[in-house]
């Protein structure tokens, strides 16, 4: 959003950037840009323009992996996961997905949505499988399967008063993931439509790792809101236990994403519906 710095990363001067912006529009017949005082902001057709060129580039650089692909005779597969899915999930159809298809290279990263995100942009894997909130408008997608998020605390955990609302946690250490990541943007917006809001809790703890944050609220060090699925084995085990609130009551979608309107859409939805026929196993 500004054509100083445009002109500076494309190595060309800034009536250079006004002339293709110029060309641009004419090639098209709207407008890109409008002006507000001294900022300038995309319009509704730019935001098009931008998103249709991101999935192109991206299915520019799927298309070059796979013509060097045809020359070796093997496929490679890159996907990315969030920490919940891939850490309490993804074992199971991952491993029926690789005994299904030996020849097949298979590359997995690790990240929060917001992460993912932009490495779909960028074409650096093929899909994502998300337990996050994403831009439905600019992804297709796949139900992979539908989790219980809930408050948990240490089962020895001593209240002054048995909680039966989330205000009535305010003043516990809330425990929480960082910024971006798809538990802490369900925890937000769940909160918001209480009228709450993380600060709204007096002390607060952010960790990146699950797996840390399971073990403090083990060693009773403050309560948090997490997918079932990830304190599964606690909860069996009795050193958690579940927060049953009147008013909180969660369930949401795991999905598979791919940019929409992908040239190779039916192959990531093809591959995104194994996964998921693989989830029970």
């Amino acid at each position: 959003m500004n054509f100083s710095r445009a002109a500076e990363a494309l190595c060309i001067t800034q009536p250079a950037v006004s002339q293709h912006i110029q060309y641009l529009e004419r090639e098209y017949g709207v407008k890109l840009f409008r002006k507000e005082g001294k900022r300038i902001y995309l319009t509704g057709e730019g935001r098009i323009l931008r998103e249709t060129m991101a999935v192109i580039k991206n299915d520019e650089q799927i298309m070059r992996e796979r013509m060097r692909e045809c020359g070796s005779g093997k496929r490679e597969l890159s996907f990315g996961v969030t920490m919940t899915i891939g850490e309490y999930t993804l074992l199971a159809p991952l491993a029926a997905y690789l005994k299904a298809h030996p020849e097949r290279n298979v590359r997995v990263r690790y990240g929060n949505t917001a992460k993912l995100e932009e490495e779909l942009r960028e074409g650096s894997i093929d899909f994502a499988l998300v337990e996050g909130y994403f831009r439905k408008e600019a992804y297709d997608s796949l139900r992979f399967d539908t989790e219980q998020f809930i408050p948990v605390c240490a089962a020895a955990h001593s209240f002054l008063r048995e909680p039966h609302s989330l205000r009535d946690l305010v003043g516990e250490r809330l425990i929480l993931r960082e910024p971006g990541s798809g538990t802490r943007n369900i925890l937000e917006r769940s909160l918001a439509v209480k009228g709450l809001s993380v600060q709204d809790f007096q002390r607060r703890t952010e960790i990146e790792n699950m797996h840390v944050i399971i073990g403090l609220l083990e060693r009773d060090c403050g309560i948090s809101f997490l997918y079932r699925v990830a304190v599964r084995d606690q909860l069996l085990r009795g050193t958690l236990r579940e927060l049953l609130l009147e008013d909180f009551k969660l369930e949401h979608d795991f999905a598979f994403i791919w940019p929409r309107g992908s040239a190779f859409r039916e192959d990531y939805h093809a591959i995104s519906e194994e996964l998921r026929g693989y989830r029970e196993l």
